[in-house]
């Protein structure tokens, strides 16, 4: 195990590198600069705050400079957004909205997919089961944005039941939460239905039911053990993604956090904070697999990491 996790770092060192080369100079293909819309700048002026940024110097100097800093956990300063502000305080601060929200919702995706998942396929082509498989198609196939402003005009502006804007109540997470776990609800239950169809063919599971094992204890303990592997697996990106990515939750209801910020960041062409805030998504991302694969061994100690299967 501890020889995998040293692999795994190692590997993780590779592709941070990789995704910081990558978004440094398509970030820098893109049109424009910080200063480009600053009123009344003269040549020199733009001149000026491009030397002092570091700007002016060649493409190769800026990107060794940033991933020298970045080690060290520097990520320079906001170069619009929040002039000369350090990086790194400015994700500090958007950071825990984020997380709260994608948390919330990550939990009651799992809660309330799995279930549903696992009932339908028990329910196998029965009214249930149609039900619900319409239910997660159209989950799957409904925009996050449709179903944020669906929710937004519907509870805020017709029924005026829930807040529109802001965090300023435990009544004004339920929209953006729901909006945000609703994609991820709907995904789980397929996977779940899928994997646990499978999981009640298996040859272990007509055994248990010979021996008289009862149909609860055959369902949750045995076959949700080995169901829930596939559904794990997409947890560990999706916890990544959920936290760091509600950057169309966050704008429809006005939510001043991790996403929205890094949209806008884009948006203004603030180069350090789209650096830092991609590198820090791809870092989630890397974490959350290597958690997702030595939780396997928990779920299904056949499964052996040192040699990789």
């Amino acid at each position: 195990m501890f020889k995998y996790i040293i692999k795994r770092i190692l590997q993780a060192v590779a592709v941070l590198l990789l995704v910081t080369c990558i978004t440094f100079f398509l970030m820098k293909l893109v049109p424009g600069s910080p200063f480009a819309s600053e009123k009344m700048q003269s040549p020199e002026v733009l001149e000026a705050l491009n030397k002092k940024y570091g700007l002016d110097e060649p493409y190769s100097v800026q990107l060794k400079k940033f991933i020298v800093n970045a080690a060290k956990g520097e990520f320079g300063v906001s170069l619009k957004m929040q002039k000369d502000r350090p990086v790194i305080d400015i994700i500090k601060e958007m950071l825990p909205t984020s997380v709260k929200l994608g948390l919330i919702a990550l939990l009651w995706a799992t809660l309330v997919g799995v279930p549903l998942g696992s009932l339908a396929a028990y329910h196998r082509d029965e009214g249930l089961d149609s039900f619900l498989r319409v239910l997660t198609t159209i989950g799957i196939s409904a925009p996050g944005f449709v179903v944020a402003t669906l929710l937004l005009l519907l509870f805020g502006v017709k029924l005026k039941v829930l807040p529109t804007m802001g965090l300023d109540s435990w009544k004004s997470y339920i929209m953006p939460c729901f909006s945000l776990g609703f994609y991820p609800m709907c995904y789980i239950a397929r996977l779940s239905r899928s994997s646990m169809l499978d999981a009640i063919g298996q040859d272990y599971i007509r055994t248990a039911r010979a021996k008289g094992v009862s149909e609860r204890k055959v369902l949750f303990k045995h076959a949700l053990k080995n169901a829930f592997i596939p559904v794990l697996t997409y947890l560990g990106p999706l916890t990544a993604g959920i936290i760091t990515g509600s950057m169309v939750v966050e704008s429809v209801f006005s939510v001043q956090g991790l996403g929205r910020y890094f949209i806008n960041s884009v948006l203004n062409r603030d180069y350090p904070i789209i650096m830092a805030t991609t590198l820090f998504f791809a870092f989630m991302v890397i974490v959350m697999n290597l958690v997702v694969d030595i939780l396997y061994t928990f779920i299904d100690p056949r499964i052996d990491l040192s040699k990789g299967e």
